[in-house]
């Protein structure tokens, strides 16, 4: 399930986060990568124990936190602190899948990635190249949204990153442990909520029809749910 999460951060968020990260200092991204994945991968990262970090990663976290679609789609139950990626001029990240466990930094647990997300942090006029390439059952999906926009999609798939031809692209990516592993399941989960969201606006809360509709919503996700 590929999820297009509009407006998750305002317009003047994303000047501030563009205005503290060219302040900043940029690292080489193999850091954050596993052995495989360091091979295939050419960008720069913020550090991720830096102010900035820390400081817009709790920007991101405030955001998601307020976003309807985000938590219908992901069903968070932890979010890795969020992290930041820079591609320039011929940077590139082939095809690989993200770790399956990811230790939370100074927290003493770990979590599973279940959903990978990049909030875009560029204009698309800004960079040429550098799509985001996700290959699911329909076959790859090309992902180039506007700055402020996200993407969410199963931690499962073959991504990649398109080199970079003229331009910069800036983002930030993370994780999430999902109440729902299963990526079918959080996906009927997520149609149903979309559903009844649409039926709300035609009938009143307590209609018969919307009350059966998000008991049974909520008695999936107990029978589902893993906390």
């Amino acid at each position: 399930m590929l999820i297009h999460v509009p407006d998750v951060l305002s317009p003047d968020e994303v000047k501030y986060c563009r205005q503290r990260l060219e302040a900043a200092e940029w690292t080489d991204g193999r850091v954050t990568a596993g052995e495989q994945s360091a091979k295939a991968k050419r960008n720069l990262q913020i550090p991720q124990d830096s102010e900035v970090s820390r400081e817009l990663g709790e920007l991101i976290l405030h955001a998601l936190g307020r976003n309807p679609i985000f938590n219908s789609a992901a069903l968070p139950l932890r979010v890795y602190p969020p992290l930041f990626n820079r591609y320039d001029q011929g940077m590139h990240f082939n095809a690989h899948v993200d770790n399956a466990i990811r230790p939370i930094p100074n927290a003493g647990f770990r979590i599973r990635t279940d959903v990978s997300s990049t909030l875009f942090l560029s204009s698309p006029d800004e960079y040429e190249g550098g799509e985001l390439v996700i290959q699911d059952t329909y076959g790859n999906q090309s992902v180039k949204l506007p700055a402020g926009h996200m993407v969410v999609y199963p931690s499962t798939s073959l991504h990649s990153v398109n080199p970079i031809l003229q331009g910069s692209r800036w983002a930030s990516f993370f994780w999430t442990q999902s109440m729902v592993r299963d990526d079918t399941k959080r996906a009927l989960l997520y149609d149903f909520d979309r559903s009844i969201m649409e039926t709300r606006k035609a009938l009143p809360d307590d209609h018969q029809g919307v009350l059966g509709l998000t008991s049974t919503y909520h008695n999936l996700l107990r029978q589902w749910a893993e906390l």
